[in-house]
């Protein structure tokens, strides 16, 4: 899916860097079809509000301080980008990837980042007030002095570090720990029920979930320490979720344990542990991340 509504938008204030304005205005004015490239453009001094920019490349972008509200950013690729101080109020991030980017102070109110990934992500005093959070993947995110009051999760990924000015008042929904809890001298790991008693004293109305198992996918010629792929479960009221860790680089339904359970499925796996299943997560991130050459 490509960005196809630029004959009905055009940015309110283009880059200060000619080269970015330059790209910028060549794409709006372009036949649509093909999503914007923006790798590595200082696009500082824009005002991109209302954009729709499905699909687009901004890996290395410098962002901070741009206004993207309520811009469609659907599957947009937001690795390493600079977005401090960004202005993404409702704008819809949904299978976005922001995984080592920079989002602090950044306003993400009433934002949708429904399976989005952020990996090892400084979030950092950003606000995220009413947003969406479903199935969005956090891993070490840094969300001190960040405020989430009322934004929603559901079966969340939320390994993340927080303090005492992380304001939680009113997030609801499901999520997985655990969360580091920062003081001036010391980290402290929450997970399970310590997780959920310090949520509730802090005005959050989740529930935290058990943890995941992980499996390593055996194909032949494949091993433990280098398998063909990963796959994680777990169990919410008694049912069984599972998720593959794909080339989308996000975690996605997956049939291949049932099926195996089932005997439809001869590819063996075996018990990993989390340790393992993140740096799998981080090796493939890497390999897959590289931006296409352009033309």
């Amino acid at each position: 899916m490509t960005s196809d509504n630029r004959d009905k938008w055009y940015p309110k204030s283009l880059p200060l860097d000619q080269a970015a304005a330059a790209r910028l205005g060549a794409w709006v004015t372009a036949a649509a079809g093909e999503a914007l490239q923006a790798n590595e453009l200082d696009l500082r001094g824009a005002n991109l509000s209302g954009g729709n920019f499905t699909g687009a490349w901004f890996s290395h972008a410098v962002l901070a301080g741009v206004s993207l509200a309520g811009a469609e950013l659907w599957r947009a690729r937001l690795e390493k980008a600079d977005l401090t101080g960004t202005n993404l109020t409702g704008s819809s991030l949904i299978k976005a990837t922001l995984d080592q980017a920079t989002l602090r102070s950044a306003g993400l109110d009433d934002a949708d980042l429904t399976s989005a990934s952020l990996v090892d992500v400084d979030a950092t005093a950003a606000t995220f007030r009413r947003a969406d959070l479903t199935n969005a993947t956090l891993l070490q995110v840094d969300l001190r002095g960040a405020d989430l009051s009322d934004a929603t999760t559901a079966n969340t990924s939320f390994t993340v570090h927080v303090d005492d000015h992380t304001v939680l008042r009113g997030l609801s929904g499901t999520l997985f720990g655990p969360v580091t809890l920062v003081t001036d001298e010391t980290e402290q790991e929450l997970d399970g029920i310590a997780l959920q008693r310090w949520l509730t004293e802090h005005g959050a109305e989740t529930e935290v979930l058990s943890g995941f198992t992980y499996y390593a996918k055996l194909r032949t010629g494949f091993s433990r320490e280098n398998p063909s792929g990963i796959v994680r479960r777990s169990s919410v009221d008694g049912i069984d979720y599972d998720e593959a860790f794909t080339r989308n680089l996000r975690w996605e339904p997956t049939e291949y344990l049932r099926l195996y359970e089932l005997g439809h499925n001869k590819i063996d796996h075996v018990e990993i542990t989390r340790a393992e299943a993140d740096a799998f997560v981080a090796r493939i991130t890497e390999a897959l991340s590289t931006p296409p050459q352009e033309n």
